[in-house]
C-alpha cells in the first residue's frame, strides 16, 4: 500500500483480512467448496480497492497476511500472492453494483448441478422467496480471466432481487452488503438447490403465488431478526 493510503483504510484493510480468514473457513464448514476452488472478496470502505483470496492456495493455509488487496481494476495493489483467478470477476461487480460489500464464489455441488443444466432454481419455497426474493436466475457462460463473469452477473442480477446468481457452466456467484452477508447467501443457495432438486425428484413443484412472494420477501428483508431497535 502506499504512503497515501490512510490510517483509516489500512486499520479496515487489515481487519477485512481477518474477517475473509474466518469466512473461507465458513465456506469448507459448510462443504460449499473443495481443495482450492471458490473464494470470498471484500469492498474496502472509502476506498476503491477489495480484499480477496490468493489464487491456488489451500483454505486450511490461508492466513490474513496471505489475502490480497488489488484496486477495482482487479490490479495488484499490496500482497505477497497473485490474486484468484476470479478477480476481474469480482472487481466488475463493485465497480458496477456500489451496493455490493462482498462477493462470494463456489462449486458447491447442488448449486453447481443447476448451473450446468442452465435452469433456474424456481421459487417453490420460502426461503427462495425470503433470501432471493424469487427465481434464482441463470447468468450466461463465461471463459475466465477477464471481467466476462463480471459482466454477466451484473447484467442478470439487474433484472433480479437475488443475490445470487447461476453462471451456465461454470458455478454460483452470490453477493451481499458486506461480505458476510454474501457467504450466508451462498450457505442458503445450496440449501435450497439441495432441497428442491430432491422435491422435484418426487413430483410437480408448484411455484409461490408472485404476491406471497413478495410478502415473504419484505419481511424476512425488513421485519425478521434483530433490528437494533428492540425494547428494553
Amino acid at each position: 500500500m502506499t504512503t497515501t493510503t490512510t490510517a483509516a483504510v489500512r486499520h479496515a484493510i487489515e481487519v477485512l483480512r481477518e474477517e475473509l480468514v474466518r469466512l473461507h473457513a465458513e465456506l469448507t464448514r459448510n462443504e460449499l467448496v473443495i481443495w482450492t476452488a471458490g473464494n470470498v472478496s471484500a469492498r474496502v470502505p472509502d476506498a476503491d480497492l477489495m480484499v480477496i483470496k490468493p489464487s491456488g492456495v489451500s483454505y486450511d493455509e490461508l492466513s490474513a497476511e496471505m489475502m490480497v488487496v488489488t484496486d477495482l481494476q482487479g490490479r495488484l495493489v499490496h500482497g505477497e500472492h497473485q490474486p484468484s483467478s476470479d478477480t476481474a470477476a469480482h472487481a466488475y461487480v463493485y465497480r458496477h453494483l456500489p451496493e455490493v460489500g462482498g462477493v462470494v464464489h463456489t462449486h458447491s455441488t447442488y448449486a453447481t448441478a443447476w448451473c450446468a443444466r442452465r435452469e433456474p432454481i424456481p421459487c417453490v419455497l420460502t426461503m427462495v422467496a425470503d433470501e432471493f426474493g424469487g427465481d434464482v436466475p441463470v447468468g450466461p457462460f463465461a471463459l475466465i480471466g477477464d471481467d466476462s463473469i463480471g459482466r454477466g452477473i451484473v447484467e442478470t442480477l439487474r433484472h433480479s432481487r437475488s443475490r445470487a446468481v447461476l453462471m451456465g457452466g461454470h458455478g454460483p456467484f452470490t453477493i451481499g452488503a458486506t461480505p458476510r452477508d454474501a457467504v450466508k447467501a451462498a450457505v442458503l443457495l445450496e440449501d435450497v438447490a439441495r432441497t428442491v432438486h430432491i422435491a422435484q425428484q418426487l413430483g410437480v413443484t408448484p411455484r409461490l403465488a408472485p404476491a406471497a412472494i413478495d410478502s415473504l420477501y419484505d419481511r424476512y428483508q425488513n421485519v425478521y431478526g434483530q433490528k437494533g431497535n428492540a425494547v428494553p
